[in-house]
């Protein structure tokens, strides 16, 4: 697998272009085989009346002994000049055609040329979860490659999502939004459009995204289908790869809590300040995205996280199929441990705690790796978050090797007041992976 990414990295910047190459190769082998064919008859006699006559024309400045130096160095100049112009004007038709297809493109043209090809022939890349830590790592996953396929959770029942879902009855458009905003291409202008939430004070809008009202106005004209709505959206911001949910059917989030309370409902479950016993779907019988699957099943590496453990990455492990598609995978496979603990999901939990919570749930071993930050926050940030029940992930790292699982340690934190993953260093380290 990894072997088969090294040879597509190193063939990256002639991708595409074996056919166009080929062609031209058949060309001037056939014009070189038809001019030796002809070259008596035709080529010769008229190369014979271009030399005569510019013998003629030189003796008229030069002296007889020098012409035939003079025709031969007329000859070297005009070859040379010639080579220029044919250059230039293949240029000039090219960055024409750049301009023409992409206004804004203006300078350096060869070097997007060669950067999109490289992407291009990146690895096959899966990334797996939900919220804002999904969408944080693809924006540095997208650096390293286009061939990225983000699975997301379908549970988010909160916020602008579940207005739509109690509305239309359409899956929730939160998540898969943000994830297409970190994998868009186009102009800053149309994300922060995506990414607007109109004001309390708007009435019917309140609350809603603009990026999830346009999506849900797509589903209508593809008469219910969100995967075309989805596909619409990709092509709309030119995302580098593609998101897909981990199921089209509609599905709610079930949790058996401490004390044997069941409650239905994500933001419900997470309200309730409760230990998590069991998480299930509702229906438990949904059926797997295939386009997911098969995703999983051709990966180069597959990323898992970071996210809320109970309700973005646990629930694609529970539909039917993933977690089986994933431990059948070849591909290495990572779980970027949170840096921060959440509020009525993880508290005071550790990153083995995380590792272990994982497991449980899903019946089975579904990672080869633990990306673990062992970067250590400033205090005063400490403080901030411990305002709001949130602590820092102790990376206890013999723990988690006891669980078999190996460990990719490292200060991968941002470096800023807000205390969590820098998106960079993370897709750095996952792409070491594929290097070794």
């Amino acid at each position: 697998m990894i072997r088969n990414y090294r040879l597509r990295k190193l063939l990256g910047p002639t991708a595409g272009l074996q056919k166009a190459v080929g062609m031209l190769l058949l060309g001037l082998l056939a014009f070189l085989i038809g001019g030796g064919l002809s070259f008596k008859r035709t080529l010769l006699p008229a190369f014979e009346w271009i030399f005569i006559t510019s013998r003629r024309g030189v003796r008229q400045f030069v002296a007889p002994h020098e012409v035939d130096m003079a025709v031969h160095l007329l000859g070297g100049v005009l070859l040379v000049l010639g080579l220029y112009c044919t250059v230039r004007g293949i240029r000039a038709a090219f960055n024409q055609v750049f301009e023409t297809l992409n206004p804004t493109l203006k300078d350096g043209k060869m070097d997007v040329y060669l950067r999109r090809q490289q992407l291009a022939q990146g690895p096959r890349i899966v990334a797996m979860g939900g919220g804002t830590g999904l969408s944080t790592l693809l924006r540095g996953l997208k650096q390293h490659s286009s061939n990225i396929t983000a699975i997301v959770t379908v549970t988010d029942d909160g916020g602008s999502s579940g207005q739509l879902i109690r509305d239309k009855g359409m899956i929730p458009p939160g998540d898969i939004r943000n994830c297409l905003v970190a994998l868009a291409d186009a102009e800053k202008s149309m994300t922060d459009l995506f990414q607007h939430r109109f004001k309390d004070d708007s009435g019917s809008l309140s609350g809603h995204a603009m990026g999830n009202l346009l999506i849900a106005a797509l589903v209508d004209q593809a008469k219910g289908d969100f995967e075309k709505a989805i596909e619409i959206t990709s092509d709309v911001l030119a995302i580098r790869g593609r998101v897909v949910p981990s199921t089209l059917d509609r599905v709610r989030l079930r949790a058996e809590l401490e004390g044997g309370i069941e409650i239905c409902g994500e933001t419900a479950i997470v309200a309730a300040g409760r230990k998590i016993r069991t998480l299930f779907l509702d229906p438990p019988n949904c059926k797997a995205y295939k386009g997911a699957l098969d995703a999983i099943r051709d990966a180069d590496l597959i990323c898992i996280g970071p996210g809320s453990v109970f309700t973005s990455i646990i629930p694609n492990l529970l539909v039917p199929g993933v977690a089986e598609a994933l431990k059948a995978a070849p591909a290495p496979k990572v779980y970027i441990c949170n840096v921060m603990t959440q509020p009525g999901e993880t508290d005071s939990y550790t990153a083995s705690q995380h590792v272990a919570a994982i497991h449980n749930q899903v019946g089975k071993k579904v990672f080869d790796y633990v990306l673990v930050n062992t970067g250590t926050p400033t205090e005063s940030a400490l403080d901030k978050y411990r305002g709001s029940g949130q602590h820092f992930v102790e990376p206890d790292i013999d723990r988690i090797r006891f669980l078999g699982v190996r460990s990719l340690q490292g200060n991968y934190m941002s470096e800023t007041d807000v205390v969590r993953h820098d998106p960079m260093k993370v897709a750095a380290r996952l792409m070491n992976l594929l290097r070794v």
